[in-house]
């Protein structure tokens, strides 16, 4: 005979079935039909955030391409087209830091000598390297994505709208230059934005903790009435080698400064602060408000403009000059006001350095101070300083020790702080005043902020947490990167005069270039093919000609821009922009808030307030996921030799059980630990259930020949109603999870109804389909149509989750027999829910759930109550006793006593009002509650509360009341109560609910015991003889005369469970599968032979 579905081997391999499912897939352009047979006019938009290609791929990989996967195939079975356009992230630092590697290459001028072309040709064949690996990934992981027309950040056209956008804003008066500090990275040699200054943080930094003396001349000291003893004013810092471009000192206006003697010196710091610096707190000899010391000159640790060192002064316009030939700086360096300084810690006067820090850099505008960079870009120490050639950091050393050797150091320590790296190349950043392109951000922040409230974010405390809070605090967006492989800033400045010029298309370029040919023939718009085209100054009456700056963007403007540039809008695709502007759903990691979040958010803002677009925001969901550590929650690296390589981990496990484990594993948003142990036992817990129950199914349907399809009339048992009743939940729970874009929510859901379905359905269910099949068994029909629409309706739950397990349960369990059924899971529709009674308008009883629920807890206690005991579930007990919160539920345990009775393997259920004669209750006082709050009455309730009736105190605290002792009031919290088991009885208490079973095992049900024990024994030979689940057979089963008995009372029960047509009582023939056991220490002797048909 036929069968209706194919065998499922019980023991699978995952990844050589995924192979085959991948062959499937691409033999029947499963992916494209899932997109073309959905309505065009109803879209769901996503963006594909772009990763670079530039390295293997690693597991991080992974985890962002699942839950993306997960919610295209999810909107795509609710009936949404959802085109996937993938994308490569091609430019920036990390793809030239490879490569210079590669090369051999450590600096710019080494660069430059090798060439800017054949640097950037490199650069443009790493980022191509790996892209095969990845896609390799992406198809093993069942990631959907058009990788065969991919938007790529290099092509001249995507190029063209980063600079269509940069005209736009330019136009707005949101671009602009300006001379100002920003975080800078010596050995790249750029200068780094706030957000990615974030991504580079580390804690624990140790860096040196000086104090330094700046000496006071005998003129100054007289201004504040001091007498002739040298004095000197203290500073505190944790860079030593901003120092020798120190140009003045700050105090707080209003502070209490006083003067203090120090081992023989005089010594000026605030006066708060004066213990913590001299480590004791010694008497001021004279205090005096900040604003007495302003405007006092002190010498100057170093003179850098005595050397070669870069000098020069902040005019009155607030712009730097440089030196006039001989103009004297002799006094210039004085002390200030400022309102950053703190009395936090340090001395309260800070050491002011213009050239370096951010507050410093103002505070030298706002007072005309020198402005003296004695560091260049490659953060080298001018020679003639302490400290000379080496890099800034190194040079620390150095200043401290001169500083010492000069007497200008009064205290030297380390400490440790937190400290921002360069989060390419991880060397250490310094804060450098360079000339530098800004986006004007900070012009659209409550634009920025209007555009956050309508975004949907999962975790929902991003949006006003981490999010939000950036967006209250950001900066102008420093764009401009002095390096070579990136988007060329399109700013032509002239020659002759101050004109700028910023081109918006290639065409504007060739109209305004000198050399209109070379720019129209030009076909690669990167360094340094565009630096070679001058334009025509537009400015009136210039004759000069104008030069591109050198500057490339931020590797992050190009992502930013990819909703524009991956259409080559405005140029062409205008209609396809529209309809895919803004996006339903983007994702990606958590340090995305402040790297392409942040980027795409800005960029829609300030385009949409130059009136470029009509939509101020990018994107209208975002699922920020946490991180992947290994299983000691260490972040993962190649030096710590935690590092999962992805492809062996989808050799070993197979894609879908590494799928499954980041759904339900953690909440989204929150970092799981990855290892292969703990996502083998989700494997098994999860994946190995469901395929074990489906192996279940089709194993009897193929025995029965049944049309699972076929649904008896009539009202379905009790079991079938409440699985159906739980599926149909089960769909409203997973599409809410998935409509709030919670995997985790609707994942554990999937998991927790496939354990019920294993372990309560299947199991209360296996007699239903072993009995033999006759035209009218209107049960056991029911019971295969029951579980044949739950696995094919979990087939359609699970296609987003587990793309290749629910391809395996629909091609075998509803496509092999339906001919019109889709041939694919992912061109089927989702689940709708099934009436719990044919022709029927009822989908969910919850009455019925509530009541199965309580009965599988009552269960459950019962089987920990005998694991309490260490009884086994085979030996049958005597009674189970349960207390039940009230009557009602009382009622539903009596209905349904045959359940529990045999799920318990006991003769009676006796449900009870209270506890009593099977627990015993002791109550005792809560003393560190009541202690502090009776004092000595606590004595007293003590002595009262051992006169009371313990079970009716305990009664009353563990339903929640209050009891008055000694006339004190006391609520549950008060008392604390200890349960003792009952002679003979194994308790458990839960929730309310108590459950005790009779532990007293008489001689018949010791016998009953072991005859359950010997089915258990011959089903295990049927196994290892591998007969089918319908065979018939013979049994012998041999031991003493206890066994003989056991057979002789329950051998009609054993032939039953078996399907053993005889039993024989003596050895078996030596040609037969057989064993020997040990049974309640009695030799057994088992052997079975198949019977023929």
């Amino acid at each position: 005979m036929s069968q209706l579905f194919r065998p499922v081997d019980p023991s699978v391999s995952f990844p050589e079935l995924e192979t085959g499912i991948l062959d499937f897939w691409r033999d029947r352009d499963v992916f494209r039909r899932s997109i073309e047979e959905r309505p065009e006019d109803n879209l769901f938009v996503f963006y594909e955030g772009p990763p670079t290609a530039n390295g293997r791929p690693g597991v991080h990989h992974i985890m962002p391409r699942v839950i993306k996967d997960l919610f295209a195939r999810y909107k795509t079975m609710r009936g949404y087209r959802v085109p996937r356009k993938a994308g490569w992230d091609t430019h920036g630092l990390p793809v030239e830091i490879e490569v210079e590697k590669e090369l051999g290459l450590s600096s710019k001028p080494e660069i430059e000598a090798y060439g800017i072309d054949r640097f950037n040709a490199q650069c443009r064949e790493s980022v191509n390297r790996y892209v095969g690996d990845f896609e390799e990934l992406t198809e093993r992981i069942g990631f959907w994505a058009d990788m065969n027309n991919p938007y790529v950040t290099y092509d001249n056209d995507y190029i063209e709208t980063c600079w269509w956008i940069f005209k736009q804003l330019w136009e707005h008066g949101l671009v602009y230059q300006d001379y100002r500090s920003t975080p800078h990275c010596p050995r790249c040699e750029t200068s780094l934005s706030d957000h990615e200054l974030s991504q580079g943080y580390k804690d624990d930094v140790p860096d040196p903790s000086v104090f330094i003396k700046f000496r006071l001349p005998a003129s100054e000291r007289e201004r504040i009435g001091l007498d002739g003893a040298p004095a000197s004013i203290v500073a505190w810092t944790t860079t030593p080698w901003t120092l020798p471009g120190n140009t003045a000192l700050a105090v707080m206006e209003d502070a209490s400064y006083g003067l203090y003697e120090h081992e023989g010196e005089r010594l000026i710091v605030a006066e708060a602060l004066a213990e913590s610096v001299f480590g004791k707190k010694p008497a001021a000899l004279r205090t005096f408000r900040g604003s007495e010391v302003v405007g006092l000159a002190y010498e100057p640790l170093y003179r850098p403009e005595n050397l070669d060192a870069t000098v020069r002064r902040f005019g009155d316009d607030g712009h730097l000059r440089a030196l006039e030939p001989g103009e004297p700086t002799e006094g210039l360096r004085r002390v200030l006001v400022a309102d950053h300084v703190s009395l936090e810690d340090g001395t309260g006067i800070v050491h002011i350095a213009p050239a370096f820090g951010g507050e410093d850099f103002e505070d030298g505008k706002q007072y005309g101070l020198l402005f003296a960079q004695p560091i260049d870009t490659h953060g080298t120490m001018a020679e003639g300083l302490p400290g000379g050639g080496l890099f800034a950091k190194d040079a620390d050393r150095e200043v401290i020790r001169d500083l010492d050797e000069r007497g200008l150091l009064l205290r030297s320590e380390r400490i440790t702080h937190t400290y921002p790296f360069c989060w390419r190349c991880d060397s250490p950043l310094l804060y450098y005043a360079k000339p530098s392109w800004y986006i004007r951000t900070t012009a659209q922040r409550e634009r920025l902020l209007s555009g956050n409230a309508r975004i949907n974010w999962q975790p929902d405390h991003i949006k006003r947490g981490r999010f939000g809070n950036w967006l209250e605090n950001n900066i102008d967006w420093a764009v401009s990167r002095e390096r070579y492989w990136g988007t060329p800033l399109p700013f032509w400045v002239c020659d002759g005069c101050p004109q700028v010029t910023v081109v918006g298309s290639r065409a504007e370029l060739a109209e305004l270039a000198v050399d209109r040919a070379a720019a129209e023939s030009l076909d690669d718009l990167h360094r340094p093919y565009i630096d070679a085209i001058a334009l025509r100054c537009d400015a009136g009456g210039c004759d000069g000609e104008m030069r591109r700056v050198p500057e490339v963007a931020d590797a992050w403007f190009d992502s930013g821009a990819m909703p524009y540039a991956q259409w080559h809008y405005p140029f062409e695709n205008q209609d396809e922009f529209d309809r895919a502007f803004p996006a339903d759903f983007i994702c990606e990691a958590i340090d995305q808030t402040r790297g392409w979040f942040y980027t795409l958010h800005a960029e829609a803002a300030l385009l949409n307030a130059s009136e470029a677009t009509h939509e101020e925001i990018s994107f209208r969901n975002v699922i920020c996921h946490g991180h992947i550590l290994d299983e000691q929650g260490n972040k993962m690296s190649k030096s710590r030799g935690n590092v999962l390589e992805p492809f062996d981990l989808l050799d070993d496990l197979g894609a879908d059980a590494v799928r499954w484990y980041i759904y339900a594993s953690a909440p989204v948003g929150s970092s799981r630990r990855f290892s292969v142990r703990l996502m083998n036992e989700s494997l098994r817990r999860f994946q190995l259930t469901l395929w074990n129950v489906y192996s279940f199914f089709v194993s009897y349907a193929n025995i029965d020949g049944l049309d699972p399809r076929e649904r008896p009339e009539g009202e379905p048992p009790e079991l079938d109603r409440w699985l159906l009743s739980e599926l149909n939940a089960l769909t409203g729970r997973v599409t809410a999870g998935l409509d709030d874009y919670d995997p985790t929510v609707a994942s554990r859901a999937i998991e927790t109804f496939v354990d019920d379905l294993s372990n309560w359905y299947v199991r209360r269910s296996r007699r239903r389909f072993w009995r033999g099949v006759s035209g009218d068994d209107a049960d056991k029909r029911s019971a295969y149509f029951t579980l044949h629409t739950a696995l094919t309706t979990l087939a359609r739950l699970l296609a987003p989750f587990t793309p290749f397990l629910a391809e395996e349960l629909w091609s075998n369990l509803a496509r092999s027999i339906d001919g019109d059924a889709p041939e694919s899971v992912h061109l089927a529709d989702w689940p709708e829910p099934v009436a719990l009674v044919p022709g029927g308008d009822v989908f969910v009883d919850e009455s019925l759930n509530a009541e199965t629920q309580l009965v599988k807890r009552v269960a459950s206690m019962g089987r920990a109550a005998r694991a309490k005991a260490s009884i086994k579930v085979r030996q049958p007990l005597s009674e189970v006793l349960v207390r039940p919160r009230d009557a009602r539920e009382g009622a539903v345990l009596a209905r349904q006593e045959p359940l529990l009775l045999e799920e318990l393997n006991v003769k009676a259920l006796r449900t009870l009002e209270d506890e009593a004669g099977i627990v015993t209750f002791d109550v005792k006082a809560n003393l560190p509650v009541l202690g502090p709050r009776l004092g000595r009455e606590v004595g007293t309730v003590r002595a009262a509360l051992a006169a009371l009736d313990a079970d009716e105190v305990a009664a009353a605290v563990r339903a929640g009341r209050n009891v008055t002792v000694a006339g004190h009031d006391l609520a549950p919290d008060d008392f604390l109560v200890e349960m003792r088991e009952s002679e003979g009885y194994a308790v458990v208490t839960e929730a309310g609910y108590t459950v005790g079973v009779a532990t007293a095992i008489t001689d018949a049900l010791a016998d009953e015991g072991v005859a359950r024990e010997l089915v258990r024994r011959i089903q295990d030979l049927r196994r290892e003889a591998d007969f089918e689940l319908s065979d018939r057979i013979t049994t012998w089963c041999a031991g003493d005369e206890a066994i003989a008995r056991v057979l002789a009372a329950h051998g009609d029960y054993v032939k039953a469970e078996t399907l053993s047509m005889e039993l024989f009582t003596e050895p078996p023939p030596e040609d037969v599968q057989r064993t020997t056991f040990t049974l309640d220490g009695v030799e057994v002797v088992a052997g079975v032979r198949r019977r023929d048909a």
